[in-house]
C-alpha cells in the first residue's frame, strides 16, 4: 500500500484535482444559475442549486426559434466535421506518402497559416463570400471551414507512423493510391480520425464570429447566435441565458464522451501530450 501514498503521487493527484476544479466550477455555476428564479440571480448559492426552476429551460426554448437554431447548428457542424475528416486526411496522405517538388515547403506554409489570427483575414473572407453570393447560406458557414491546417498536421503524423511497406504491398496487388488511402490507411487511423472529428465538431458547434458576420437572416442563425438574444441593451436574462447555454453544451459533451477512448489513444500514440 505504500506505493500508492508516495508524496510524488499525492502531489500529482492534488494538481489534477485543482485543474479539474478550475474546469468544473464554472459549469456548476452555470447549471446552478439556470435553475434559479429570476429574482435570485445574484444571490447565493453559486455552485450547488437549492431551487429547481425547470421552467427556465422551457422558457428559454420558447423565447426564440431554438428548434431552427439547433437544426442550423447541427447541419453546419455535420458538414464541417465531415469535410475536415475527408479533406484533411486526403491532404495529409499526400504530404505523408507522395513525393513531389516543394512538398516540405508547402507543408510548412500550411502550418504557418495556424499563426495568422482569424481576425486578420475576416474582412477578405467576407468579401469573397459576398462576391460569390453566398451570404445568408449554409455554404458560407460550411465551405470555408472544411479545411484545417491542424487537421492536416494531425493526420500526417498518423500516416507517417504507418509502415510504407503496406503501401508497396497494396500497389503490387494492383491497388491505386486512392484505394490505399481508403482501404488501408483510414482503417488504421481510427483514433486520429476520431480526434479530428471531435475537434472539428467542437469548433463548428461553438463558433460565433464567422456566422455572425455572414448571416443576417434570423432563420439562418446558429444556436450560438440565438443565445445572444438573451442579452439586451438594458439587461441580460441570465437564468434563461444559462439554461440555453446548458442545453447547447450537451452535444459537445456527448460527442466527447462517445469518442474519448479514441481521443486518449490518439494523444498517447502521436506524442501530443508533450
Amino acid at each position: 500500500m505504500r506505493k500508492w501514498f508516495r508524496p510524488g503521487h499525492l502531489l500529482i493527484h492534488l494538481t489534477l484535482l485543482a485543474g479539474v476544479s478550475i474546469m468544473v466550477i464554472p459549469y456548476l455555476w452555470m447549471v446552478t444559475l439556470s435553475l434559479k428564479p429570476q429574482e435570485l440571480t445574484y444571490s447565493p448559492p453559486y455552485l450547488f442549486p437549492n431551487t429547481f426552476e425547470w421552467q427556465n429551460y422551457a422558457q428559454a426554448w420558447q423565447a426564440a426559434s431554438f428548434s431552427r437554431y439547433y437544426w442550423n447548428s447541427g447541419l453546419v457542424t455535420l458538414g464541417v466535421t465531415a469535410g475536415q475528416i475527408v479533406l484533411c486526411s486526403l491532404a495529409a496522405y499526400a504530404f505523408a506518402r507522395l513525393r513531389f517538388p516543394g512538398k516540405e515547403a508547402l507543408f510548412l506554409l500550411f502550418l504557418g497559416t495556424m499563426m495568422v489570427p482569424f481576425h486578420a483575414i475576416l474582412i477578405p473572407s467576407y468579401l469573397i463570400i459576398q462576391r460569390l453570393g453566398w451570404v445568408d447560406t449554409y455554404t458560407a458557414m460550411i465551405l470555408p471551414r472544411m479545411f484545417s491546417a491542424f487537421g492536416i498536421f494531425l493526420m500526417r503524423q498518423y500516416y507517417e507512423g504507418i509502415s510504407t511497406e503496406l503501401d508497396d504491398a497494396a500497389m503490387i496487388d494492383g491497388c491505386s493510391r486512392l484505394g490505399i488511402w481508403w482501404r488501408i490507411l483510414l482503417p488504421l487511423t481510427g483514433p486520429g480520425l476520431a480526434t479530428l472529428g471531435i475537434f472539428a465538431f467542437m469548433f463548428a458547434w461553438n463558433e460565433f464570429l464567422w456566422p455572425l458576420v455572414v448571416i443576417n437572416d434570423p432563420d439562418m442563425r446558429t444556436i450560438q447566435l440565438g443565445l445572444a438574444m438573451f442579452q439586451g441593451r438594458y439587461g441580460t436574462q441570465w437564468t434563461l441565458l444559462m439554461a440555453g447555454t446548458v442545453t447547447a453544451t450537451i452535444p459537445t459533451i456527448l460527442i466527447f464522451l462517445f469518442g474519448q477512448r479514441w481521443f486518449i489513444a490518439s494523444i498517447a500514440t502521436t506524442g501530443l501530450k508533450g
